[in-house]
């Protein structure tokens, strides 16, 4: 496909969040501080275990179409996953924090934690990331740095705590 992201698409345009994958520079990281600012708002109002799960199953569904006529299925331009990751990291501040200063360190944490995971890749992230090239395959790399970073940043708070 030639014009990958195509805007006007709409499985593109969500994909990229709106287009923030077009970013030059760092379109994950982007994507994952998009994505740490919608976690904090929503969490206040909705449900975020059950959100997460089904952005995660629709994130899985996009990624699978939008990459069947791609040469690079894992386009750096998709971003959706990185929010997949990034919910997933945080989802253990709805349950850990005590008060305001706890989520914030622990979001913070998470985040960066999240992001350290995603781009280095340690095994068996980077497994994943090689061995499935499809929809499933790019979300899931992203659903186990969000764990890693998860498990680890609760780790963290209760040390620092």
């Amino acid at each position: 496909m030639q014009n990958f992201p195509n805007l006007k698409n709409p499985l593109h345009f969500i994909a990229t969040l709106g287009g923030l994958g077009k970013i030059p520079i760092a379109p994950g990281t982007f994507g994952s501080i998009f994505a740490w600012f919608v976690f904090i708002f929503l969490s206040h109002y909705i449900n975020m275990i059950f959100l997460t799960f089904a952005v995660g199953i629709f994130s899985v569904w996009i990624c699978e179409k939008i990459t069947k006529d791609l040469v690079i299925k894992d386009h750096k331009s998709i971003v959706i996953d990185e929010l997949v990751g990034t919910w997933i990291s945080l989802l253990p501040v709805l349950f850990i924090a005590d008060d305001r200063y706890e989520r914030i360190i622990y979001a913070a944490i998470a985040l960066i934690l999240f992001r350290f995971f995603d781009i280095l890749k340690p095994y068996p992230i980077s497994f994943f990331d090689k061995e499935y090239k499809n929809g499933l395959g790019i979300v899931l790399d992203d659903v186990i740095a969000g764990i890693f970073s998860g498990i680890l940043s609760v780790i963290l708070i209760i040390l620092l705590i």
